[in-house]
């Protein structure tokens, strides 16, 4: 029996020594290696405890730059001279951006870990939210925001590998309370920019640029998390285990993404939920209004649809985590949003409340693809990775669903075509969440 640098007693069989799990071959490695190429034991009680206030803040800070945008585009529009094919592009330019930064984010964070990672991507976040407002034409406001939304894309990424890295026995409860947040932000910062920015002057600078101070908020505990040197390795191991870290991190090098069906499955529900939720967000109203309800009901209408993920947003993820296959529960949301396109196309106005509720229900198909990431992988190595190649992946697909919609509206004159093809969306969409749902990991190469 030998003590190792962690504080562990390590035997083999027979009770002789056993080689140390830092090596895997014999003694315990130098303290001079690199401390981010060495595994490590649990993180200090007082880390996790920032670490999730952290990422409560985070999430309350990763929608404000898009949603505060819509209320007050007009007067933005007005005032930089910016014509309707840039603001056209505003719309788009959130899923290329989540595309094109989140597909940086698993080298940043094999370089420096997660936690720094995530640091800087509040930096930037609050750095863009606070010079938009200050742009004086057109180019220097989509620069801002290019830079928080390049902000929001890698910590978009990264949240699944800090929950599986700092609460590896409670993804279901900290994805629910990360999906939570990310749902709280978004609807408060549609509903409150517009009060916000008359109780500020009336200026759409004041009123876009005060959601800057939640963004200096969500830099301060990652700040703290970065006092806590644990915070810059790549992989941190529940209880401790050595030689379970080295090997699940030597597993995610040789993982081959795009090889990996239960990837490919991921990444296209991710999409089809998010080109959903991207349709809701934008027709919805619409669809109410044209078949006679007035412009406030349907606003409150589209304000119920998105407060359903708030409470939902925590209840069920804890749910997924703790079914072994959450193909189920995919199947449960899909039955809800084609019980919804239903009425919309039966009585979108006699039972519009009730199409409103369950189409808020089915978008909790996010916290599912959120939770299931965390769970395809052994490692936050391959969380990483696949969270990249997910997000990355299905944004890019999310990025035609809504154009079609509006295309098929005006061709057709109505809205029975486009709610066809968001119903066989939402069917495409069930499939490969049940695919995706298998009790399998990708370091398993399925």
């Amino acid at each position: 029996m030998v003590m190792t640098e962690d504080g562990l007693k390590r035997t083999d069989g027979n009770g002789k020594p056993r080689a140390s799990a830092a090596s895997g071959r014999g003694p315990a490695r130098s303290r001079r290696a690199p401390v981010r190429h060495e595994a490590a034991g649990p993180a200090p009680r007082w880390a996790v405890r920032v670490v999730a206030v952290g990422l409560v803040l985070a999430a309350l800070n990763l929608r404000p730059a898009i949603s505060a945008l819509g209320p007050l585009l007009k007067e933005i529009r007005g005032d930089l001279g910016m014509s309707g094919a840039v603001a056209g592009l505003l719309t788009s330019v959130p899923a290329l951006c989540f595309a094109a930064f989140g597909s940086l984010a698993p080298r940043l964070a094999r370089r420096r870990g997660p936690a720094p990672v995530v640091f800087a991507g509040m930096v930037a976040i609050a750095a863009g939210l606070t010079l938009r407002p200050l742009a004086g034409g057109t180019a220097a406001f989509l620069a801002a925001s290019a830079l928080a939304l390049a902000g929001i894309a890698v910590s978009n990424v990264l949240m699944p590998v800090v929950v599986k890295r700092w609460f590896p026995s409670r993804i279901g409860s900290m994805t629910g309370l990360y999906s939570m947040g990310l749902a709280l932000g978004t609807a408060c910062a549609a509903a409150v920019t517009v009060p916000m920015t008359d109780a500020l002057g009336g200026s759409w600078r004041a009123g876009l640029g005060a959601w800057a101070l939640l963004g200096v908020l969500a830099i301060l505990p990652w700040a703290v998390v970065l006092k806590d040197p644990g915070s810059r390795r790549t992989e941190a191991p529940a209880g401790g285990d050595s030689a379970a870290a080295s090997t699940a991190e030597g597993e995610a090098a040789r993982i081959r993404i795009g090889a990996s069906p239960t990837a490919w499955a991921l990444a296209v529900f991710f999409g089809l939920q998010a080109s959903a939720a991207y349709i809701i967000l934008g027709w919805l109203p619409q669809i109410f209004r044209d078949a006679g309800v007035s412009a406030s009901s349907a606003g409150l209408m589209l304000a119920v649809t998105m407060g359903m993920g708030v409470p939902l947003a925590f209840v069920v993820p804890r749910l997924a985590a703790r079914m072994r296959h959450q193909g189920p529960l995919v199947v449960a949301l899909g039955l809800c949003g084609l019980t919804g396109y239903a009425g919309l196309w039966l009585a979108p106005a006699g039972g519009a409340w009730l199409w409103a509720l369950l189409l808020g229900i089915a978008n909790c198909a996010f916290p599912v693809a959120l939770t299931m990431i965390s769970l395809r992988s052994r490692s936050s190595a391959g969380v990483v990775k696949l969270s990249a190649f997910a997000q990355s992946t299905g944004y890019l697909l999310s990025i035609p669903g809504p154009l079609l919609v509006g295309v098929l509206r005006d061709a057709s004159g109505g809205w029975h075509v486009p709610l066809l093809l968001m119903a066989g969306l939402l069917l495409a969409q069930t499939l490969t969440g049940v695919l995706a749902g298998r009790d399998r990991v990708i370091e398993d190469g399925r």
